[in-house]
């Protein structure tokens, strides 16, 4: 049995690598975004005249934390509003981190808010706290309401963290963030009915109003219209399933227009399939092969209830794709030399880069056993085709595996250090593999990859 295979790796014949321009959009968003923070806090220095003793330092500290926490919330729902240009320059990933710091971020602004403001205005009443919470709630326009929103939103940053996470499914998590739109639906309106810094300030409210409906119109453009409007238009159907290894199967479909979706080598799209038990769930998967005019192809492994469906689907079943996303693509390459790095089902984007990237490009895919390493023939003529490098490494039997270190990659790639890595597998393996390339001296920024795990 053999486990571990090479070629000798050579440029491929008529491709030339060009360097791509580093895009600005990152920092742009950015400095957007702290912009924005800025003109908030801007917003409270005009409309406050002095601050005086411990109440008044206590409210007007609630002010800013509810400026700010409010004007977070619009961040949040910008972030996730799936718009191409953020999602392929910044990428899905990184989006999704920013998100997730923006959101612990907003919770703890809107929770400092909360007992500031309640703080200070017992100081300011001289009752108890407990006395003017009850006042402020029942009392104070649309505060019921905001009451609300806040423990919502609080409820959905608890149930996000990442021990909660492990104990749901995917399909749970992704309906429970839809909570949110209802909160800050909850919310806006206590902001300009209680807010000192919107009350008779209309060009204050005319600036929220338009902040927010500006973010409504883009969440509601490209997360609900433009999916249902490609769905109408490519009319997605299963060609066919075809098994590829132990628990993981190759969905092919056919289309019209394909060629529109403009799907690059290593992004992937959110998949519905319109079919019993499927049909309410959209979930993201990887283009296993170049997409083509009317074909396209996504290879899946079985990871909990969904995916195992896909294996049962029959020809002819509808399918709505959303996508494609990501910006693991040749867009990010800097270097002559690639690496492309897979464990596991994490082959799949990556095969599809094998067969496109230009220029000297060698592959290492780990797996468990031999048998597990799918699309294993398909890799194989890849590598006679352009004369590219490729190494299968699995666990067992361990005469045949090689350790997941510095030493193990550079014993497989001599001048490792001198390539940009595309790497995509388990979150484990990701993370042991960017700790050993690291080690190897490949630099930070030539290591590329996105994590799926929500």
């Amino acid at each position: 049995m053999t486990a571990t295979t090479s070629t000798t790796t050579y440029a491929s014949r008529g491709m030339r690598h060009r360097r791509p321009r580093r895009s600005v959009v990152p920092i742009l968003a950015l400095l957007v975004i702290w912009a924005g923070a800025t003109g908030v806090l801007a917003l409270w220095w005009s409309d406050t005249t002095s601050v005086v003793g411990p109440a008044g330092w206590l409210t007007g500290a609630g002010r800013i934390t509810g400026l700010l926490a409010g004007y977070g919330c619009a961040v949040l729902l910008a972030l996730m509003a799936r718009m191409p240009l953020l999602d392929h320059t910044i990428g899905t990933d990184r989006l999704a981190r920013w998100h997730a710091f923006g959101g612990r971020c907003t919770i703890s602004l809107a929770l400092t808010h909360t007992l500031l403001i309640i703080w200070g205005y017992s100081l300011t009443s001289h009752t108890n706290v407990v006395s003017q919470t009850s006042t402020l709630v029942l009392r104070y326009p649309d505060l019921l309401k905001g009451t609300a929103g806040f423990l919502l939103f609080l409820t959905t940053g608890i149930l996000s963290a990442r021990a909660a996470r492990r104990r749901m499914s995917y399909e749970t998590w992704h309906y429970l963030h839809f909570a949110t739109y209802l909160a800050v639906f909850l919310t806006f309106g206590h902001q300009l009915s209680n807010g000192a810094d919107f009350v008779g300030n209309r060009s204050a409210q005319a600036a929220w109003y338009t902040l927010f409906l500006g973010v409504a119109a883009l969440v509601a453009w490209y997360r609900f219209a433009v999916p249902v409007r490609r769905g109408l238009r490519h009319r997605l159907r299963v060609a066919a399933v075809h098994p590829e290894a132990p628990g993981v199967v190759s969905v092919h479909l056919t289309g019209d227009h394909l060629d529109e979706l403009g799907g690059e080598p290593g992004q992937f799209l959110r998949w519905r399939f319109l079919t019993r038990g499927l049909w309410w769930t959209a979930n993201p998967y990887s283009l296993s092969a170049p997409a083509q005019s009317g074909h396209l192809r996504i290879t899946v492994k079985t990871a909990g209830g969904h995916s195992a469906a896909l294996a049962r689907l029959a020809p002819g079943i509808r399918v709505w794709a959303e996508g494609p996303y990501g910006a693991f693509t040749a867009r990010r390459r800097t270097a002559p030399k690639v690496l492309l790095l897979a464990g596991g089902v994490g082959i799949t984007p990556l095969r599809a880069l094998f067969e496109t990237l230009p220029g000297q490009v060698t592959l290492v895919y780990r797996a468990r056993r031999p048998a597990d390493l799918a699309l294993r023939s398909e890799l194989d003529a890849i590598a006679a085709r352009r004369r590219a490098g490729v190494h299968y490494v699995v666990d067992e039997p361990a005469a045949y595996s090689s350790p997941l270190t510095a030493r193990g990659l550079t014993d497989l790639v001599p001048d490792l250090a001198a390539h940009d890595v595309y790497l995509c597998g388990p979150p484990g393996m990701t993370q042991a593999a960017i700790t050993a390339l690291r080690d190897a001296g490949v630099p930070a920024r030539r290591i590329h990859h996105e994590s799926f795990a929500f």
